[in-house]
């Protein structure tokens, strides 16, 4: 292994993205870890529940997938200045992260870091021997397909990944400060589909199989959310909403399991099992999201990582990482970002 060099500079409006779509993802997975029922009676939506469907579900997941295939290529990046066998270390990182959700499935079966590994493993990898140009075309036709031909859900990830990846390869992260318009645009177009898919989803009986509505609808949910927060955090407002956002996207595997855990401790007092009680699940939502942004700015002020995050790196690199950030370091940091 060559010489450790630094770490390229975090980009942290993606830290922020990722820090969004975690809260997003946290409000269904509590329905689903928890149980809750959908409907007041049989065959007749909550009206909580229908509302917060179309506002989360399907929608930030495909976000989380997305920025994971562009944060393994830049991993890529780096390991190759690192290593002269980047993809074995890349494999390793990948193996280690499908340990962490097999341990994980047992208390969350519906959890998504053991099918990240596995399809990082057997699409995602192997994809970066192809030219940019394949792998655009793989991800728009396994994304796009996906809802034509199948359910949605995590059948949705290998054609995401694939669409990060090769975003990553074209250049997204160096264009994200240069090139607003076409952001802007997307958005514009995105938005009003979005909307009008919801009204499709929405009008769509609940439970039919084989309906696309639900996928297309979260898929168009998720490139308007997406798109609306990259043009969000460049104003003025968008730098406050980094600072608080940021520091938990880079926490990123470490909220998301320690979130399971928050659940699971809340839930006997909470008592969210078989009942329709979302605006509670809101509540919860919500301390959780301030409880884990307050910890993760104080982490980071003193660690260069999360705790899960440290030892993913120390099994990905096979060994030790330097944890704690030098003097120098944390008088950058209270500088701000």
């Amino acid at each position: 292994m060559r010489p450790l060099v630094a770490d390229r500079p975090r980009i942290h409006e993606l830290d922020a993205v990722r820090g969004f779509a975690l809260c997003g993802i946290l409000v269904v997975n509590i329905w689903q870890i928890t149980a809750m029922r959908a409907t007041r009676a049989p065959g007749v939506l909550d009206t909580w529940r229908q509302t917060l469907s179309l506002l989360f579900e399907g929608r930030f997941f495909p976000i989380f997938s997305f920025l994971f295939g562009l944060s393994f290529a830049l991993f890529l990046e780096h390991a190759r200045q690192r290593t002269d066998r980047p993809k074995l270390v890349a494999a390793r990182r990948l193996a280690a992260l499908g340990v962490l959700g097999i341990a994980h499935h047992q208390f969350q079966p519906g959890e998504a870091l053991l099918p990240y590994a596995i399809v990082g493993l057997v699409i995602l990898l192997p994809a970066t021997w192809l030219p940019r140009w394949a792998v655009l075309v793989a991800g728009l036709l396994g994304t796009l397909g996906v809802p034509l031909l199948l359910s949605g859900g995590l059948d949705l990830v290998p054609g995401l990944f694939l669409l990060g990846l090769a975003a990553e390869r074209y250049g997204l992260s160096n264009d994200l400060g240069v090139r607003r318009w076409p952001i802007g645009l997307i958005f514009a177009l995105a938005l009003p589909a979005a909307v009008a898919a919801a009204v499709w989803e929405y009008r769509t009986p609940y439970l039919q199989l084989g309906s696309p509505a639900p996928a297309i609808a979260g898929l168009l949910g998720a490139l308007a959310y997406l798109t609306g927060m990259a043009l969000l955090l460049r104003t003025e407002f968008g730098a406050l909403l980094t600072d608080l956002l940021a520091p938990l996207g880079r926490m990123a595997l470490t909220n998301y399991l320690a979130a399971t855990a928050l659940i699971l401790v809340a839930e006997p007092y909470l008592r969210l099992g078989d009942s329709t009680h979302y605006a509670v699940l809101l509540g919860l939502a919500a301390a959780i999201v301030a409880l884990q942004t307050t910890f993760s700015y104080w982490w980071l002020r003193w660690f260069r990582y999360g705790p899960l995050e440290w030892v993913l790196r120390c099994v990905t690199w096979w060994q030790p990482v330097r944890p704690l950030l030098t003097k120098q370091q944390r008088r950058g940091l209270a500088r701000g970002w």
